[in-house]
């Protein structure tokens, strides 16, 4: 398989890519970096204070509704720092959360390792968070925690309603609940609510300021102004306050201004594209999709299917999409479909006419 990601990485490197956003250069980046600050009169952050980073904490704040915001060079550091937070506060160490979380299956166990935490399932696989769900995990908890949308599941999210009932079971309770919203931003249009909205229903969310922002790295965490300061310390323990952070805000000051309006539209383009796809013998999942980003399965198995991806690739200059891995159903592949700017600027039917003369020719008329 090796061999077969190296020509796959070779024939991308030239090729027009259809999903996820345009590749570019690290000096193209830093030149829109450099004319943002330089335009907006944008100054340095020391250790985290003052500057780019001020102003990004407090634009994301009040997106958010939340009183304050604090940055983060990483999301795994993020999350980690707030829920140890509420723990220490709740008197436990117990956490519920999906047992399809991020923080289970990318960050090499470090929440248990490193911060001493005890995980709880709060939901299995497939499955949205409930009150009833929460019900169901017993005993003292430090805190539960929620991922909208949940990606390993094809980013899939609640409904609003099971969210309020969600928000209003922790809190009667006296559990603070933390949402890992890494995609809020992508998420708000399929509920049709605004991000305080989404924001209010939380004691404190995470957000990512590359995944939907573009930006190069960074994280942001809303919350209770006390709590942030308890934040701004676990940062420092946990070696996150740099010198400074400047470029990462920056890039997230970018992303708010330049593409915080254009998810609805990505989202609508994607679910224009989920059906063209089903149409021609693919499956989707969700069926339809939540946010700009979904699930597409395939038959055939992964070293034949990435066999002719690469191929065509390789043949035509345009990358058709990832490459595919197996499903859980045998004898069918799957692979995550990111619609942005680059999908989103052409027909979705002739995108899925792509797709099925690369991966699977059967497919089409």
């Amino acid at each position: 398989m090796s061999a077969l990601h190296d020509r796959f990485r070779a024939a991308s490197a030239t090729a027009e890519a259809i999903f996820w956003r345009p590749p570019s250069t690290p000096a193209a980046v830093l030149r829109e970096l450099a004319d943002f600050a330089e335009e907006h009169d944008v100054a340095w952050d020391r250790y985290g204070e003052r500057g780019a980073v001020a102003q990004l904490e407090a634009e994301v704040a009040e997106l958010l509704g939340k009183p304050a915001a604090v940055m983060f060079p990483s999301g795994v550091m993020a999350q980690q720092a707030t829920l140890r937070a509420w723990c220490d506060r709740s008197g436990s160490r117990r956490v519920a959360l999906p047992d399809l979380s991020h923080l289970l299956h990318q960050e090499q166990d470090g929440p248990r390792r490193v911060l001493g935490l005890e995980l709880e399932w709060l939901t299995t696989g497939r499955e949205t968070p409930t009150a009833a769900a929460l019900e169901k995990v017993g005993g003292r908890l430090g805190a539960a925690m929620v991922e909208l949308p949940l990606r390993d599941a094809g980013c899939l999210l609640p409904t609003w309603d099971e969210l309020v009932e969600l928000s209003t079971a922790a809190r009667q309770r006296g559990v603070p609940l933390h949402a890992d919203g890494a995609r809020i931003w992508e998420s708000v249009p399929h509920w049709g609510r605004s991000l305080a909205e989404a924001g209010d229903l939380f004691d404190s969310m995470y957000v990512s300021l590359y995944k939907g922002l573009g930006a190069t790295s960074g994280a942001l965490v809303v919350c209770p102004e006390d709590l942030a300061g308890e934040l701004r310390a676990w940062r420092a323990r946990m070696g996150g306050t740099l010198f400074s952070l400047t470029a990462a805000a920056i890039g997230g000051l970018v992303g708010l201004h330049q593409d915080l309006g254009r998810f609805g539209d990505y989202r609508a383009w994607a679910i224009e594209l989920a059906a063209a796809l089903r149409a021609r013998g693919f499956a989707t999942f969700p069926e339809e999709p939540h946010i700009a980003t979904f699930l597409a399965y395939a038959p055939g198995t992964a070293d034949e299917v990435n066999e002719r991806v690469v191929a065509w690739t390789e043949a035509n200059g345009v990358v058709p999409c990832g490459l595919w891995q197996p499903a859980d159903v045998p004898g069918w592949v799957v692979t995550e479909l990111t619609c942005y700017e680059s999908a989103a600027g052409r027909d979705p039917g002739e995108v899925a006419d792509v797709m099925a003369a690369a991966v699977c020719p059967t497919f089409l008329p």
